[in-house]
């Protein structure tokens, strides 16, 4: 402890395939039927965050934060049906959209990063003010997951004293090893997917910002390395792709967490490497708890219920309620 024995989840064949588990719920879950409010938080740099607000049945004092992944939107399938599991149990949730992820583009130059860190801090210190909570909890999905984590520890001398846990799945705590592995060949149609979406949003900068960044040989560039390079890293003050995942992983900011937060990865994700699975810092902090399902896939964990609710949901309600 805290790295967990023998995880729960099991699932039969095809499902125990990682590339199956991370498919099947983009393509074929139910969209889980939510109706949030939407509300828009300025910024300190005069820009704005959309956030997406689900209330719980009953009035509550608790309220979770969810951040979603590359290329992601508070109206995707796993943040709702991980914002269903809590106001079922209880909770208030706030979903925010990464800048630029919510239908509209943000007003300044900036956009997101997997080392963004104070807009979670902007939208959890506006929910805190404004919801009057005593809880609060932090849950992230693969990069929203890197940026959670990495905010636990980068700020954990000033974290509100309202934060009582966190739990994050799929994380690719070693961004340049994750960058890496998503050039194999298998991993193709998820790059392909990502690329489509990023290339759009580098054309609309342009649009927005023209001169801020060249188009020339935008289609040809195929892996994150090479966009990295092109456009996150010179936008965003790093020197190049490498530097930018050196000091955006998770993985520097892990001993310095010191509020009971779940680690999930599971070892047949397609996306993460050896190096995404911190047992040693996990053995050496003991508010880190790592879990590792033999499977899973990327944002995976399908669960096949009456409650339509899946394993990460629940397992992600059970340890927050334990811990809050």
């Amino acid at each position: 402890m805290p790295v967990l024995p023998t995880s729960d989840y099991r699932i039969h064949f095809p499902f125990s395939n990682g590339h199956i588990q991370t498919m099947y719920p983009t393509l074929l879950r139910p969209t889980p039927r939510m109706s949030p409010k939407r509300t828009r938080i300025d910024t300190p740099d005069g820009d704005f965050i959309d956030i997406d607000v689900h209330s719980a049945s009953t009035s509550t004092r608790r309220v979770v934060i969810i951040s979603h992944g590359l290329e992601g939107n508070s109206r995707k399938k796993y943040p709702l049906g991980m914002a269903k599991a809590f106001t079922y149990a209880g909770w208030d949730v706030v979903c925010l959209n990464f800048r630029g992820c919510s239908g509209e583009l943000n007003r300044t130059q900036r956009t997101y990063h997997s080392g963004v860190t104070d807009d979670l801090h902007t939208v959890l210190n506006h929910s805190l003010t404004t919801g009057g909570y005593t809880q609060a909890a932090l849950v992230g999905f693969s990069m929203g997951g890197n940026q959670t984590l990495k905010y636990l520890g980068e700020y954990s001398a000033n974290m509100p004293s309202e934060v009582k846990g966190a739990v994050v799945f799929s994380v690719p705590c070693d961004l340049a090893g994750s960058s890496k592995t998503l050039e194999r060949p298998s991993c193709r149609i998820y790059m392909e997917y990502f690329m489509r979406g990023l290339r759009q949003r580098i054309r609309e900068k342009d649009a927005q910002f023209p001169g801020l960044v060249t188009l020339d040989g935008l289609e040809n560039i195929t892996t994150f390395h090479e966009f990295d390079d092109r456009y996150t890293a010179p936008m965003h003050g790093f020197r190049d792709a490498l530097d930018y995942y050196k000091q955006s992983s998770c993985l520097a900011y892990l001993p310095n967490i010191n509020v009971p937060t779940l680690l999930v990865n599971a070892l047949n994700d397609p996306f993460l490497t050896p190096t995404c699975f911190p047992h040693t810092l996990a053995e050496a902090n003991p508010n880190l708890f790592l879990e590792t399902p033999r499977t899973g896939g990327h944002v995976g964990f399908v669960r096949f219920s009456q409650d339509g609710l899946y394993w990460s949901e629940q397992r992600a309600v059970t340890f927050l309620n334990t811990v809050s």
